[in-house]
């Protein structure tokens, strides 16, 4: 998406292990109006997969997961990164490694909201290892539901994450695919 990549370049920030800032529009403070036009982009790509559900994790996906599932029409559903008390009964759990956080956690999604009958597309900021990815994946599968895919807003190709979780056959649209971040210069792919 050409609009994702000219924002990435002109309010992006490379720092150095890299990590990509781009809270100015996308994962802290939110422009709405821009997560409106990713939305388009992901129906267009998902339109014909009779999407019941999307499926994001906490926290940062949850804004573009929102106005995506207004675009669809469904609910969405976001894993949480601890268990709470108003989490009852039942859960999905997988564990998944932060790449911004440098730490491991189980991410829960209650067996309520999450059935087989669903076809869920994941929704998602980031993808660069794959495990958040991975994880959402996991709690799909074991609800027996069925993973139509994923949509990324901003993708490191050079991380391979996206690359192995292809390999095995998850459906991955990423809006931005970023090549390279070197001295402080993104390239796309």
């Amino acid at each position: 998406m050409r609009l994702l990549e000219e924002r990435i370049v002109r309010d992006g920030k490379v720092r150095d292990g890299n990590v990509l800032k781009v809270d100015c529009f996308l994962n802290h403070q939110m422009d709405i109006q821009f997560f409106g036009e990713m939305a388009k982009e992901f129906y267009s790509l998902f339109q014909d997969d009779n999407i019941s559900k999307i499926l994001t994790i906490e926290a940062s996906g949850i804004g573009i997961a929102c106005i995506t599932a207004q675009v669809f029409n469904c609910p969405v559903i976001f894993a949480k990164k601890s268990k709470t008390k108003n989490i009852a009964g039942d859960v999905y759990t997988a564990k998944v490694e932060s790449f911004t956080h440098g730490g491991t956690y189980d991410i829960i999604v209650s067996k309520e909201f999450l059935k087989p009958s669903d076809r869920v597309l994941i929704i998602d900021d980031f993808l660069a290892n794959g495990s958040a990815l991975s994880g959402l994946s996991s709690l799909v599968k074991d609800a027996g539901a069925t993973l139509v895919g994923a949509g990324i807003a901003i993708e490191k190709a050079f991380q391979h994450g996206g690359d192995v979780l292809r390999e095995q056959g998850l459906r991955i649209e990423s809006l931005a695919r970023i090549k390279s971040m070197e001295n402080g210069k993104i390239e796309f792919c």
